[in-house]
C-alpha cells in the first residue's frame, strides 16, 4: 500500500492483536485501542484511529504511522486497517473464544485448540465435521460453528469491498445481513437501493458507495434518491409534506447540482407515481405539497376514517344517549368516593356519546380520573372497552390508573413484519370503547392504522396533553384533531387541590405558561446550578448516583431518569450515557460483556430499542421500548433484555445496533413514560433546542422528584422559547372538508 488518502505519505504496516478498546466514538468511527504488537514484547501499543467494528480478540494488519501524543506518548496512528487470520495457539484461542464465531465461547475454544492446535482453523475450514472429536461437541453444535464460520468468511469479504469504498464495518455488516451473497453485487449496481432497504443507511451513505463505484454526480438515479430522501429527512423532522420551493431548495444544497434538474427529476417522480404533489391550505395562502406516498395515503385515510365514525348511523353505546345523567353521577361517587369536576362530566358525557371525542389537559386536572369514571360507566352498561397506549409504560401506567387491563397499540392491532396490522377496516377491533392514553404520541402513520381498525358505532377517546412534544414521527396528530373543530373535545383546566401541593404539576403549569419555574421552599423540585457542560456531566452522575439515593432513597438505576434535551456533547445522552454505566454497571473481573460499535452491554444495563422490529419478541419489539440485560452468552453470541412488558427477548450479537443505553435518553424518547425521578441537565451548548414544551414534556414525566442540574440562562432560555413552529401537515383542513 503506497498511500491512504490523496496527498498523503506511504504509511507503516503494524501487525497485531486487539486487546481492549478503551474508547470508541460512534458517529465518527474514532477509536483508542490497546493491541498486543507481533514482535514477541508482553507490553501493550496504544493505536488510534478509525477502528470501529473491529473486535477484541482479532488480529489486525494496521496501515498508518507512529506519532508521539504530548500527554498519552508514543501511539500508533491508524489509517486503515483489515483482519486477518490469527497464526499462533494462544492467538487461535482468543480469536474463536471472543464470541465472533457462534457456538464457540472461550472454554470451548480452549478445548478445541487443546485438541487441533495451530491447525485448527485449517481444520473448521476444510473438515469441520472432525469437531466431533472434541469432548463435548455433538453434530448439532458443529453444524452450527461450520454455518457460522462460512458466514464469517461472506461478511469478511463484504467488509474487504464495502472498506475499499469507505463504509464503517457496522453498516457492512447491516449490508450482509440484508442481501447476503448478493451485498457486493447491489453495493455495485444499485447503491441508492441501500437507504431504503437498510436500517441505518440514509442518502449519505448510500451517496458516498455511489459515488465510489462510479455512479455520475448529475446522474437523474442520484437526484431522485437525493429527493426522496430530503422528503424523508422532513418526516424525520415531523412533516408530513415539504412544500415544493422548500423541496427543491433543500434539495439542490445536498446534492450540489442546478435547481433546474432537481425540478424536472421532481416532475419525473410525480409523473411516475414515486411522490405526490398536492396543493394544500397553510394559512391564509395555497402551497404545492409534495408527499411521500405513504404519508398522502394515511392523511387521506386517517380523516376519512374518522369521518366515518363520526357519521355512523349505528352507536355500539346508544344505551348512553338517554341515561339519567344525575342518577349515573350518584352511583359512579358510590364506585369511585369522589365527585366529578364539572368539566370531568363534560368529559365523561362526550366520551359515552360522541362517537369521536378528544380530552386533553395538563398535569393535575384529573385526566386519569376522568377516564377510569368514563370505563366504570360503559362497563356497567356490559360494554366492551379497550385501553390503549403507544408505549409499554403508558399502558401499564394506565392499567394501573384505571384498574383495566391495558395495552399498547402496535399489539393490539398485532402489526406484522411490514407493519401491516391483523385488525383493519375489514377485520375490526370487538370494542364499543376505545381509550387511547398519550395520544400525543400518535404519529399519522400509526394513528391512521388504529383509527381504520375501529368498527363503525364504536367511540373513540384521545386522551392527551396537547402542550407536550409532538410525536417522533411525522404528524401531530392531536394538535390537528383538536384545531379541525369538527371532533368533539373537552380541555381540562382546573388544577386539584392535592396537585398544587405538588412543586412538580405547579412548576410544569408554570412553565408551560411562560413562567420561571419556583425554586422555593420545593421539596420535590430542585436545581443545582453550574455553567460549563462538563461540570453539568459529572454533577448530573453525582446526582443521580448519590445524592437522590441518599437523600430519597430511590434506586438509582430503576427510579432515576436522565432526559437530555440533545444526544451529543458533554452533557448529551450519549457522553452521560458512558458516565452513567461507568458508575452505575462497571466492568467487573470474570462478568461476560460485549462490545458493538461504541458501546459495551453489560449485564445490569438499562437499555432501549431503536427501531420497530416485527419479528423479535411475542408480537414485535418497537422503538423506544425499554428493558434490562439479564444475560449475555458470549459462546451462543446473544443476551437477553427483560422490556418493561415483562417479556424476555434475546438479540444476536449482530443485532445489537438495535439497542442503545438507557440511563439517559433523550426527552423525545420519553414521551409516553413516567419516572419516580426525573433529572434534567440543561446546558446552554443545547441552546437550538432549549423551548418551553420541551422541558414541560420532561418536567411532566416525573411522579415525586425533578432535578435540574445546569445554567439558570438555559432554564430561561427553555421557558422563555414557545417552540418551533407547526409541522407541515393538513389533517386539520382533510378533516373540515364535507
Amino acid at each position: 500500500m503506497t498511500t491512504s488518502a490523496e496527498g498523503r505519505p506511504p504509511g507503516s504496516e503494524l501487525s497485531a492483536v486487539l486487546e481492549r478498546i478503551t474508547y470508541a466514538n460512534e458517529e465518527t468511527g474514532y477509536t483508542i485501542a490497546r493491541v498486543a504488537v507481533d514482535r514477541g514484547g508482553a507490553d501493550l501499543v496504544t493505536a488510534v484511529g478509525p477502528l470501529l467494528g473491529a473486535q477484541v480478540g482479532e488480529s489486525l494488519r494496521l496501515t498508518g504511522r507512529w506519532s508521539s501524543h504530548p500527554k498519552y506518548g508514543k501511539q500508533f496512528e491508524v489509517w486503515s486497517y483489515t483482519t486477518v487470520l490469527p497464526a499462533t495457539v494462544q492467538g487461535i484461542q482468543r480469536y474463536l473464544g471472543s464470541g465472533l464465531v457462534k457456538g464457540i465461547g472461550p472454554k470451548m475454544a480452549e478445548r478445541i485448540v487443546g485438541h487441533f492446535g495451530v491447525q485448527t482453523l485449517e481444520v473448521i475450514e476444510t473438515a469441520p465435521e472432525r469437531l466431533v472429536e472434541v469432548p463435548g461437541l455433538g453434530p448439532k453444535r458443529t453444524k452450527m460453528i461450520a454455518a457460522a464460520w462460512e458466514e464469517q468468511k461472506i461478511i469478511k469479504e463484504v467488509m474487504i469491498f464495502l472498506q475499499g469504498v469507505g463504509v464503517s464495518t457496522s453498516i457492512a455488516v447491516r449490508i450482509f445481513k440484508q442481501y447476503g451473497d448478493g451485498s457486493i453485487a447491489v453495493v455495485k449496481t444499485e447503491p441508492y437501493r441501500l437507504a431504503d432497504d437498510v436500517w441505518g443507511i440514509g442518502f449519505k451513505t448510500a451517496d458516498t458507495i455511489a459515488q465510489a463505484v462510479g455512479i455520475p454526480h448529475d446522474s437523474p438515479e442520484r437526484v431522485k434518491a437525493g429527493l426522496r430522501y430530503t422528503l424523508s429527512q422532513g418526516a424525520d423532522g415531523g412533516h408530513c409534506y415539504l412544500p415544493a420551493p422548500n423541496l427543491v431548495g433543500d434539495a439542490v444544497k445536498i446534492l450540489e447540482v442546478p435547481p433546474a434538474l432537481v425540478t424536472s427529476c421532481l416532475e419525473e417522480l410525480v409523473a411516475a407515481e414515486g411522490v405526490v404533489r398536492e396543493d394544500v391550505p397553510a394559512g391564509d395562502a395555497v402551497v404545492p405539497a409534495v408527499y411521500l406516498l405513504p404519508f398522502h395515503r394515511a392523511e387521506l385515510s386517517l380523516a376519512g376514517s374518522l369521518r366515518r365514525l363520526l357519521d355512523s348511523g349505528h352507536d355500539r353505546l346508544a344505551a348512553f344517549g338517554g341515561v339519567d345523567w344525575s342518577a349515573a353521577l350518584g352511583w359512579l361517587r358510590t364506585r369511585t368516593g369522589a365527585d366529578l369536576a364539572p368539566e370531568q362530566f363534560e368529559a365523561v358525557r362526550l366520551a359515552l356519546t360522541s362517537k369521536v371525542a378528544v380530552l386533553t389537559g395538563g398535569p393535575g386536572c384529573g385526566k386519569s380520573f376522568t377516564v377510569r369514571s368514563i370505563v366504570t360507566l360503559a362497563q356497567a352498561k356490559k360494554a366492551k372497552v379497550i385501553l390503549a397506549a403507544p408505549t409499554g409504560r403508558a399502558a401499564k401506567r394506565l392499567s394501573e390508573l384505571t384498574g383495566h387491563e391495558a395495552t399498547t397499540v402496535h399489539r393490539l392491532l398485532q402489526l406484522r413484519p411490514g407493519g401491516e396490522a391483523t385488525f383493519d377496516r375489514d377485520n375490526p377491533l370487538d370494542a364499543d370503547l376505545l381509550v387511547v392514553d398519550e395520544a400525543s404520541m400518535l404519529d399519522l402513520l400509526l394513528a391512521n392504522k388504529l383509527v381504520k381498525a375501529v368498527a363503525a358505532g364504536a367511540h373513540l377517546l384521545f386522551v392527551g396533553d396537547v402542550d407536550q412534544l409532538p410525536s417522533v414521527g411525522a404528524g401531530e396528530v392531536l394538535r390537528d384533531l383538536l384545531a379541525a373543530g369538527t371532533i368533539p373535545r373537552v380541555r381540562l383546566t382546573q388544577i386539584f387541590r392535592q396537585a398544587q401541593q405538588s412543586g412538580v404539576v405547579v412548576n410544569a403549569h408554570r412553565i408551560n405558561t411562560g413562567l420561571h419555574p419556583a425554586l422555593e421552599g420545593m421539596g420535590d423540585f430542585f436545581l443545582f446550578p453550574c455553567e460549563e457542560p462538563e461540570e453539568i456531566a459529572a454533577l448530573t452522575v453525582d446526582v443521580v448516583t448519590r445524592r437522590i439515593p441518599r437523600r430519597f432513597g430511590l434506586n438509582p438505576r430503576r427510579d432515576v431518569q436522565v432526559l437530555a434535551p440533545m444526544h451529543r456533547g458533554a452533557a448529551g445522552a450519549g457522553n452521560l450515557n458512558n458516565a452513567l454505566q461507568e458508575a452505575l454497571t462497571p466492568s467487573r473481573e470474570g462478568m461476560p460483556e460485549r462490545r458493538y460499535g461504541g458501546r459495551v452491554f453489560r449485564i445490569g444495563d438499562k437499555v432501549t430499542q431503536l427501531r420497530n422490529n416485527y419479528d423479535k419478541g411475542v408480537a414485535g419489539v418497537f422503538n423506544g421500548t425499554v428493558g434490562v440485560v439479564t444475560d449475555l452468552r458470549p459462546e451462543e453470541s446473544k443476551l437477553t433484555v427483560l422490556t418493561d412488558e415483562d417479556e424476555s427477548v434475546e438479540y444476536a450479537f449482530d443485532e445489537l445496533d438495535e439497542l442503545a443505553h438507557a440511563y439517559a435518553v433523550s426527552i423525545h424518547r420519553s414521551q409516553g413514560s413516567e419516572y419516580p425521578a426525573v433529572v434534567i441537565p440543561l446546558a446552554t451548548s443545547a441552546w437550538m433546542m432549549l423551548q418551553r414544551n420541551l422541558l414541560y414534556t420532561a418536567v411532566t414525566r416525573a411522579k415525586k422528584l425533578v432535578v435540574l442540574v445546569g445554567s439558570r440562562r438555559a432554564l430561561a432560555q427553555a421557558v422563555r422559547t414557545r417552540g418551533a413552529g407547526r409541522r407541515h401537515t393538513s389533517l386539520t383542513h382533510r378533516l373540515r372538508q364535507d
